[in-house]
């Protein structure tokens, strides 16, 4: 999905021809006709923004009462204002307000991409740093989490709903989804925010040591205890316990564990008495923890005590759409850490990240734009500077679509200044890539214009391989008129399915 930039002036002329540009630079656009107008859409938390163009003098209130009310609800969204009256007294105005950028009206195409460009470039940045630091604090919430995929919008509702309780959350997903991410959000978005979160990797301990690091050890209760140890248990108490790949404990341990959830108390390897906890578990797991209780390796009570609410994080692979996002966030970040001035990703580079299957997930993601980073020489991350990337086909190949496999239609969005669609919608029958239509139904009536028109644009698409200014091209309409048209197209198919 590509970024969505809010369009604010009072003008209509200008509105019509700052929308057009924004299109044309590749985003999506959200346009209003006043500042109270703004401050609705950028209030509206269903509908994220990432930038706004914004007209310093309008009626009511204007540009710099807007960025007055963000700063006041602390709506951290770069903002590049926009007046015809260029004195220096309005761009320190607006730059003290809080603004990232300041054009003079008209503004051409060229200099308009290249501030929004880097106004979601710093914003970015900072997103990026603001979330590392809310985990090392502990104070990582929802709002720290990269997405902008419907598949993820009910995982993260479940999870605000169980922020608000201390109920046991099992969180389930392939590896490098993001699973400890989403617990420490849970638990910085809960009233336990400020208390520990002690994360355990059950896979990584050996299974004569788990009691002890779970439940803790007095001094001498085995050969190398030469110290007191607290446990895991009593490190979180009053916070939050995320009990990673809990899928790994040994059945020993499991009876223990058991115990400690239900009777609230852990009693330490030589220890004498029990000691009152009070943790909230999170668990997680990249197995089918079920199957695990059917085979016998996993105790069935304690699967049930763990799997009172059970979230499910969808692969990369499921939300393709996150992928330009998170690849803005990963190359702010590394372009600093490594102090490469990377300003964007090549066309051919886009389509090999949003097609590819990745099986490692965001970190794999994550790893692979660092190297990329790391090992680039120019300015543009290129196809040939991720080699690695699993389940795409050598770099530079073309691969021939085989005629009785079927082919998809790409969702609308784009990425800021490319043409490459992001994520795969509706398969179109086998015989579109012969080029044949056919005029008439299964009970040979006529088809419906718009199912014809619906299949030749499908057809088109990925005739020209996703190449949307070649396709408005060779059918004779315009970009946006083909976008809107392929936006109709997702939301019929979305609504049949649900039907």
């Amino acid at each position: 999905m590509a970024a969505t930039i809010l369009i604010a002036d009072d003008d209509a002329v200008q509105r019509r021809l700052l929308d057009n540009m924004v299109q044309r630079c590749g985003y999506r656009t959200i346009v209003v006709e006043s500042g109270d107008a703004a401050m609705t859409v950028l209030a509206d938390e269903t509908q994220p923004i990432d930038a706004v163009v914004l007209d310093l003098v309008m009626p009511g209130l204007d540009g710099l009462g807007v960025l007055a009310r963000m700063r006041d609800a602390s709506l951290h969204v770069p903002v590049v204002v926009q007046t015809a009256h260029g004195g220096i007294d309005n761009v320190v105005s607006a730059m003290r307000a809080g603004a990232h950028d300041f054009v003079v009206k008209p503004v051409g195409i060229e200099r308009l991409q290249v501030s929004l460009r880097n106004a979601l470039d710093a914003s970015a940045l900072k997103g990026e740093l603001q979330r590392i630091r809310h985990s090392r604090e502990g104070r990582l919430t929802f709002k720290d989490i990269v997405t902008r995929s419907e598949a993820m919008a009910h995982v993260l509702a479940i999870g605000q709903k169980a922020a608000a309780s201390a109920i046991p959350v099992l969180i389930e997903g392939e590896s490098g989804v993001g699973k400890e991410l989403f617990a420490r959000a849970i638990h910085g978005s809960s009233e336990r925010a400020s208390k520990p979160f002690v994360t355990v990797n059950c896979g990584a301990i050996p299974d004569n040591l788990v009691e002890s690091i779970l439940f803790g050890h007095e001094k001498g209760a085995f050969t190398g205890a030469t110290e007191r140890h607290a446990g895991k248990f009593v490190e979180a108490s009053g916070g939050t316990l995320f009990l990673d790949e809990v899928s790994e404990l040994p059945l020993t341990a499991q009876v223990k564990l058991l115990r400690a959830l239900q009777q609230g108390e852990v009693e330490a390897v030589g220890g004498r008495k029990p000691v009152k906890v009070d943790v909230r578990i999170i668990s997680a797991t990249n197995r089918n923890l079920l199957n695990h209780v059917k085979a016998g390796h996993f105790r069935d009570d304690l699967f049930y005590r763990l799997h009172v609410l059970p979230l499910t994080i969808p692969p990369l692979r499921a939300r393709r759409e996150d992928i330009p996002h998170l690849l803005r966030h990963f190359l702010a970040r590394f372009g600093a850490e490594e102090n490469r001035a990377i300003a964007r990703v090549s066309a051919g580079a886009m389509e090999r990240l949003v097609t590819a299957d990745w099986p490692g997930n965001v970190r794999q993601l994550e790893n692979a734009v660092y190297r990329a980073v790391v090992l680039s020489d120019g300015d543009e991350l290129r196809a040939e500077d991720f080699p690695a990337i699993v389940g795409t086909d050598a770099i530079g190949e073309e691969s021939p679509i085989p005629a009785a496999e079927a082919l998809t239609l790409p969702q609308p969005s784009r990425v800021p200044g490319q043409d490459i669609p992001i994520a795969p919608a509706q398969p179109v029958p086998a015989m579109l890539p012969h080029g044949n239509l056919s005029m008439l139904d299964e009970q040979g009536e006529t088809r419906p214009l718009e199912e014809m028109e619906a299949e030749i644009i499908r057809f088109a698409v990925s005739h020209y391989r996703g190449q949307m200014s070649e396709v408005a091209r060779r059918l004779k309409i315009g970009r946006s008129t083909l976008y809107r048209k392929m936006d109709e197209i997702g939301g019929a198919a979305s609504k049949a399915e649900v039907s």
